[in-house]
Protein backbone atom coordinates (compact mmCIF):
# COMPACT_ATOMS: atom_id res chain seq x y z
CA UNK A 1 0.00 0.00 0.00
CA UNK A 2 2.86 2.49 0.83
CA UNK A 3 4.52 1.92 -2.39
CA UNK A 4 1.73 3.20 -4.30
CA UNK A 5 1.17 6.36 -1.93
CA UNK A 6 4.42 7.65 -3.28
CA UNK A 7 4.01 8.26 -6.74
CA UNK A 8 1.01 9.58 -5.99
CA UNK A 9 2.41 12.05 -3.82
CA UNK A 10 5.02 12.79 -6.13
CA UNK A 11 2.34 13.78 -8.45
CA UNK A 12 0.30 15.97 -6.74
CA UNK A 13 4.03 17.57 -5.50
CA UNK A 14 4.73 18.19 -9.41
CA UNK A 15 0.77 19.17 -9.87
CA UNK A 16 0.74 21.44 -7.21
CA UNK A 17 3.98 22.97 -7.96
CA UNK A 18 3.50 23.91 -11.72
CA UNK A 19 0.00 25.50 -10.85
CA UNK A 20 1.64 27.71 -8.65
CA UNK A 21 4.29 28.52 -11.37
CA UNK A 22 1.75 28.89 -13.73
CA UNK A 23 -0.38 31.16 -11.26
CA UNK A 24 2.50 33.44 -10.60
CA UNK A 25 3.31 33.96 -14.20
CA UNK A 26 0.03 34.61 -14.68
CA UNK A 27 -0.40 37.50 -12.54
CA UNK A 28 3.10 39.26 -13.57
CA UNK A 29 2.99 38.10 -17.71
CA UNK A 30 -0.45 38.37 -18.56
CA UNK A 31 -2.80 36.04 -21.16
CA UNK A 32 -3.52 35.36 -24.38
CA UNK A 33 -6.98 35.21 -26.20
CA UNK A 34 -7.30 32.36 -28.39
CA UNK A 35 -9.86 33.68 -30.09
CA UNK A 36 -8.21 36.71 -31.52
CA UNK A 37 -4.07 36.43 -31.08
CA UNK A 38 -1.41 35.78 -33.94
CA UNK A 39 1.03 32.86 -34.11
CA UNK A 40 3.44 35.18 -32.32
CA UNK A 41 1.42 35.68 -29.85
CA UNK A 42 0.41 32.32 -29.24
CA UNK A 43 4.12 31.29 -29.42
CA UNK A 44 4.96 32.93 -26.10
CA UNK A 45 2.53 30.56 -23.98
CA UNK A 46 4.55 27.23 -22.12
CA UNK A 47 5.24 24.77 -24.63
CA UNK A 48 3.70 26.66 -27.73
CA UNK A 49 6.16 26.52 -30.93
CA UNK A 50 4.83 27.25 -34.68
CA UNK A 51 3.12 24.14 -35.25
CA UNK A 52 0.96 23.91 -32.21
CA UNK A 53 0.39 27.95 -32.61
CA UNK A 54 -1.12 27.51 -36.53
CA UNK A 55 -3.37 24.40 -35.10
CA UNK A 56 -4.68 26.68 -32.88
CA UNK A 57 -5.44 28.90 -35.40
CA UNK A 58 -6.55 26.70 -38.12
CA UNK A 59 -8.72 25.01 -35.94
CA UNK A 60 -10.31 28.75 -34.71
CA UNK A 61 -10.56 29.75 -38.29
CA UNK A 62 -12.60 26.07 -39.28
CA UNK A 63 -14.72 26.05 -36.09
CA UNK A 64 -15.18 29.51 -34.93
CA UNK A 65 -14.64 31.20 -31.96
CA UNK A 66 -13.77 29.15 -28.67
CA UNK A 67 -16.58 29.21 -26.17
CA UNK A 68 -14.60 28.33 -23.25
CA UNK A 69 -10.57 28.09 -22.53
CA UNK A 70 -11.35 24.55 -22.14
CA UNK A 71 -12.32 23.88 -25.63
CA UNK A 72 -8.37 24.16 -26.59
CA UNK A 73 -8.27 20.40 -25.61
CA UNK A 74 -9.91 19.73 -29.53
CA UNK A 75 -6.93 21.17 -30.71
CA UNK A 76 -4.33 18.00 -31.98
CA UNK A 77 -1.13 18.30 -29.89
CA UNK A 78 -3.35 19.99 -26.66
CA UNK A 79 -4.47 17.75 -23.80
CA UNK A 80 -5.44 17.58 -20.53
CA UNK A 81 -2.20 17.91 -19.13
CA UNK A 82 -1.68 20.76 -21.33
CA UNK A 83 -4.71 22.34 -20.62
CA UNK A 84 -3.34 22.41 -17.11
CA UNK A 85 -0.43 24.13 -17.78
CA UNK A 86 -1.77 26.83 -20.18
CA UNK A 87 -5.42 27.36 -18.84
CA UNK A 88 -3.98 30.59 -16.25
CA UNK A 89 -2.37 32.27 -19.34
CA UNK A 90 -5.52 31.54 -21.74
CA UNK A 91 -8.27 33.63 -22.19
CA UNK A 92 -11.60 33.71 -24.78
CA UNK A 93 -12.55 37.58 -24.62
CA UNK A 94 -10.33 40.74 -24.13
CA UNK A 95 -6.74 42.01 -25.26
CA UNK A 96 -3.77 39.60 -25.22
CA UNK A 97 -1.84 41.39 -22.91
CA UNK A 98 1.10 38.15 -22.21
CA UNK A 99 4.61 39.62 -24.34
CA UNK A 100 6.82 37.44 -23.24
CA UNK A 101 7.21 33.68 -23.61
CA UNK A 102 6.87 31.76 -20.76
CA UNK A 103 8.85 29.14 -19.68
CA UNK A 104 7.56 25.85 -17.17
CA UNK A 105 10.61 23.98 -15.46
CA UNK A 106 10.79 20.91 -17.96
CA UNK A 107 10.88 18.05 -16.23
CA UNK A 108 14.05 15.71 -14.69
CA UNK A 109 12.59 12.55 -14.97
CA UNK A 110 14.92 10.69 -16.90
Amino acid sequence: MRANVVPVLIILICAAATLAVAEEGRSTAGVVNINTATSEQLQLLPRVGPALAERVIEFREANGVFQSVEEIVAVRGIGENSLVMLEPFLVTSGATTLTLKVKTPRSTDG
